[in-house]
């Protein structure tokens, strides 16, 4: 399917995006947001591991409890988000939702600084800003996407989306790792959190300023605010396009399985790898990096086509590196809790970060071609609603991985043990990606002889 495509010169290779105003706006605004989401959600997950004690909520549920708020408004407003997407320009709706995102710092930062008679608040005003802080990405997540196509060229949108994807989780990394740090801080850590995600949001505002005008795809659209008929209807659009609704349902696999490794690694860390907050930190930096040097890599591999040969190959790469991690973090043996420092020592656990960092760049390679096909595929005037779909079904599996999460480990199962079995269902995901539609394991030869050929 054609589109109109931008004006501007394609770029030689996708870093050089940064550079130009119709990327560069755009790509800090999302990248503050996910920071800060991600530095918000990590920091006051530790804080109920490590500080707080709360007998209403164990240690060991916290991050899945945080993670569901989360997600929980993705079901709740995604139908809206993407008619408000498609029916008004995107640079403004952007600008509106970082606006929206600053006020719930504000109110973040009540939380965080809450002391004497005021503690009892702290928790349950923070979970309503975990929801709150949701909904912000709720309203982002349309637009973002949306955006991309309508500013890129159809060469660039492979590497605009790889972009995208290493952006988010490079500012994953880099937001938990401020928090950990952060809120472990000597002194008052938790206020350092504050002034730290209000910050994020200011910037993010100041940066969405720049953007450039998106106009409206379908000015004339009527809203309909009643979520479950809109999201069927949506639903019912995308399945009109058989590979469309396949790549929906493989991203929101994606998500599912990397919602169980980032809500759960503090736990790992401390249940299984004998780590404190720090090591926690440590296996965010691996999975983050893994991410976007897989996305990066997108680009290349596919030679700026949507290529959907990398699919199968990153779905491949995902099961084998995750039962490898089972059977790493296995063989460790018992010790008192540790910090980064002699975490790293030890030569045993340099094989757990290397298979945590080659199955998260195996879902890189996985997810950025979906993402792309999604874009390409879609008519201008649905793209967004379309996308607010693949968010909701995004949401449902998130939440079902923190429900399955929460139920083996309730069992009587570890960290690592779930993770096997994760590892073991994505197997079977991509068992039915190949049997839906063969033409993924056509690309995936074809690519694979392309580069038996080049060798």
């Amino acid at each position: 399917m054609k589109h109109p495509q931008p004006s501007a010169a394609v770029p030689s290779h996708q870093l050089a995006l940064l550079g130009q105003r119709r990327f560069a706006p755009f790509f800090w605004t999302l990248f503050s947001g996910a920071a800060n989401d991600n530095l918000f959600k990590f920091a006051f997950t530790v804080m109920l591991t490590y500080q707080l004690s709360v007998s209403w909520l164990p240690p060991s549920m916290a991050g899945l409890v945080i993670g569901a708020l989360f997600i929980l408004p993705f079901v709740l407003f995604s139908a809206t988000s993407g008619q408000l997407s498609d029916k008004y320009d995107k640079a403004r709706m952007m600008r509106r939702v970082k606006s929206l995102e600053v006020l719930i710092m504000l109110l973040a930062t009540a939380g965080f600084l809450a002391k004497g008679p005021w503690l009892d608040w702290q928790v349950p005003l923070l979970l309503a800003c975990t929801f709150l802080m949701g909904l912000h990405s709720t309203l982002f997540g349309p637009v973002k996407f949306a955006y991309l196509p309508q500013a890129l060229h159809e060469s660039e949108l492979m590497g605009g989306n790889g972009m995208v994807e290493m952006g988010t989780f490079v500012a994953i990394l880099l937001g938990n790792v401020a928090g950990g740090l952060l809120v472990t801080w000597p002194g008052d850590g938790p206020a350092y959190v504050a002034a730290a995600c209000l910050a994020l949001a200011l910037a993010g505002r100041l940066a969405a300023q720049f953007i450039p005008e998106a106009p409206a795809n379908d000015p004339a659209l009527t809203i309909n605010w009643n979520p479950l008929s809109e999201t069927w209807r949506n639903l019912r659009h995308a399945q009109a396009d058989p590979k469309v609704f396949l790549a929906m349902i493989g991203i929101s696999w994606m998500w599912f399985f990397g919602a169980v490794f980032l809500s759960q690694f503090p736990s790992f860390a401390k249940e299984i790898l004998h780590g404190d907050a720090q090591v926690a930190s440590l296996l965010l930096v691996v999975f983050s990096v893994g991410i976007a040097i897989g996305s990066l890599l997108c680009e290349v591999l596919g030679r700026r086509q949507v290529e959907l040969g990398l699919v199968p190959l990153g779905a491949i790469g995902m099961t084998l590196f995750t039962v490898d991690l089972y059977f790493a973090s296995r063989a460790l043996p018992p010790s008192a809790l540790m910090d980064a420092a002699a975490f790293l020592q030890q030569a045993a656990h340099w094989r757990v970060m290397a298979d945590l960092g080659l199955l998260s760049l195996s879902a890189g390679l996985y997810s950025v071609p979906l993402y792309a096909l999604i874009q390409w595929r879609t008519a201008p005037s649905h793209r967004a609603r379309i996308i607010a779909a693949n968010n909701i079904l995004n949401a449902l599996f998130m939440i079902a991985s923190a429900l399955l999460a929460g139920a083996l480990l309730t069992a009587g199962l570890d960290m690592a043990q779930v993770f096997l079995c994760v590892g073991l269902a994505n197997a079977l995901v991509t068992l039915y990606v190949f049997v839906q539609d063969p033409d993924y394991g056509k690309r995936m030869k074809a690519l694979l002889l392309r580069w038996t050929v080049r060798s």
